[in-house]
């Protein structure tokens, strides 16, 4: 089912009702209001906003006029906005009425706001959004190098690792993937599911249980900040990267899962056993 065709009674309104309150609190918390982009004005201040996170140099990673067409079809394009001023935005786009999803494709805060929970606040949103609409799932990437995010999607989030893709969008030259492959974890975030109910509407980080036992539990540790031995050691980063696929790929293609992110440990927790 598309979201223009959603009616009342399809949606589970309790769900619903409970994904609004926990959006607007989230928004309440971090001292923004958060709303869909529209107007140009708001657009051009969004492709500016990408530009400031992921650099200028050759052009925006998502400009306004890519964003206005995405707007007339009526994809997700909103903003977390404290005054006049936009923090923080978000666009994704739906999928197939046979595939009902909203893939996010770019979400970003902007470096003066970070550390004010505004992404798990923008991520609500979306969440809430989605259910409006009748679609039960949002999708997207992540750097699996960068473990602040591991421990957002997988845990704050409660969204589920299904895949790893190497190379997955190529060659980036943005001031941040420029150099370095692009290795991607590919989530998806079912958001009735008890663990994002948990961790959005009862305010519990996800804490996946009934794993097997430690023999068939592998932890597969990352840098505690990639970002900082990017600037000062780039040749050790990249490494880093080859040496994360080179543990990763053989483990998932081998029956393993990647279930949760062990923030002491600094390391993704894989298992062959199943979730209770």
């Amino acid at each position: 089912m598309s979201p223009a065709e959603v009616s009342p009674a399809d949606l589970d309104l309790g769900l619903v009702a409970a994904a609004e309150a926990s959006a607007r609190a989230a928004a309440f918390r971090s001292g923004v209001v958060i709303r869909p982009l529209t107007e140009l004005s708001e657009l051009l201040a969004a492709e500016e906003l990408y530009a400031g996170i992921w650099g200028r140099e050759l052009g925006p990673p998502m400009a306004a006029n890519l964003l206005r067409a995405m707007v007339s079809a009526g994809s997700y394009v909103s903003g977390a906005y404290e005054g006049y001023e936009l923090l923080a935005a978000a666009a994704g786009f739906w999928g197939p009425p046979d595939r009902p999803a909203l893939h996010s494709h770019i979400a970003g805060v902007a470096v003066s706001a970070r550390h004010r929970d505004l992404g798990f606040a923008l991520k609500l949103h979306q969440r809430a959004a989605a259910l409006v609409h009748g679609v039960p799932v949002v999708t997207w990437t992540f750097d699996p190098l960068i473990a602040r995010n591991a421990h957002f999607n997988l845990r704050k989030l409660g969204a589920r690792a299904v895949g790893y893709a190497v190379n997955y969008y190529g060659d980036m030259a943005d001031a941040i993937n420029a150099g370095d492959e692009t290795d991607r974890i590919l989530l998806r975030w079912e958001l009735g599911s008890p663990s994002a109910r948990a961790a959005c509407d009862e305010g519990a980080s996800a804490n996946p249980t009934g794993l097997a036992d430690e023999d068939d539990t592998t932890l597969v540790p990352i840098p505690r900040d990639i970002e900082s031995l990017r600037q000062t050691d780039p040749g050790a980063a990249r490494a880093w990267r080859f040496s994360l696929r080179d543990s990763m790929v053989p483990l998932l293609t081998a029956g393993a899962q990647i279930v949760d992110f062990d923030r002491r440990a600094n390391a993704y927790v894989l298992t062959r056993g199943a979730l209770a």
